[in-house]
């Protein structure tokens, strides 16, 4: 069992940066892929950003890529997203989700996920 708790989010301005954080319970958090969705107000959740287990591996979306960095430190059962250069299009609920397999968590069937943290971003 896993739960999430993201925090981080808040008011941000167009070309600012915030930093999101998504806090693990669970001994095995280590052994778990994690990723960031996120759903804007009337659209559908879209994928954001995903690390592999050990924080080898990371993937992106096309509208984040440059921008956004996914990391985690699994001493301290958190991952991170660090999101520069804001734009009032990355307005919307962000959510990290946790699963063992990586392709499940980029096409969002992931086993657990948080509550979400809004972000909001001003031009």
């Amino acid at each position: 069992q896993v739960q999430l708790v993201e925090s981080g989010g808040g008011l941000g301005q167009a070309g600012g940066s915030l930093r999101l954080s998504c806090a693990a319970s669970g001994r095995t958090f280590s052994s778990y892929a994690v990723g960031w969705f996120r759903q804007a107000p009337g659209k559908e959740r879209e994928f954001v950003a995903a690390i592999s287990w050990s924080g080898d591996s990371t993937y992106y979306a096309d509208s984040v890529k440059g921008r956004f960095t996914i990391s985690r430190d699994n001493a301290k059962n958190t991952v991170y997203l660090q999101m520069n250069s804001l734009k009032p299009e990355d307005t919307a609920v962000y959510y990290c989700n946790a699963d063992q397999a990586l392709n499940t968590i980029i096409v969002g069937a992931s086993m657990y996920w948080g509550q979400g943290t809004q972000v909001t971003v001003s031009s």
